[in-house]
């Protein structure tokens, strides 16, 4: 089993990008599928974004759509958020999620059994 650190978090002002990072323990990471999901203060864990083990398939939450791209490195076990023309409604607690590759990829939390500890991103006005 993978065990996964987020960086890249960090103050910022809307309109400015950010990219956070993934890396993952253990030299099975190409078996997982990896998802990125936030949590703002008050709500629940929200879907971000997920990629195949195979880098072949994204998938992008409606809100992130055309402004977020993930991608990864099975080479250096890591996986990417670029954040783009983030808005204060990005502020969040990112965290990153492994999924085993038979569990097939989705938005569904429950689809992840490997999470990171989280990286606060913070949008100012």
């Amino acid at each position: 089993q993978v065990q996964l650190v987020e960086s890249g978090g960090g103050l910022v002002q809307a309109g400015d990008s950010l990219r956070l990072s993934c890396a993952a323990s253990g030299r099975t990471f190409s078996r997982y599928n990896m998802g990125w999901f936030r949590q703002a203060p008050g709500k629940e864990r929200e879907f971000v974004a997920a990629i195949h083990w195979s880098g072949t398939t994204t998938y992008y939450a409606d809100s992130v759509k055309g402004r977020f791209i993930v991608s990864r490195d099975n080479a250096k076990n890591t996986v990417y958020l670029e954040m783009n023309s983030l808005v204060p409604e990005d502020t969040a607690v990112y965290y990153c999620a492994a999924g085993l590759q038979d569990y097939g990829l989705g938005v569904d939390l429950k689809l992840y059994n490997v999470w990171g500890q989280g990286t606060q991103v913070t949008v100012s006005s």
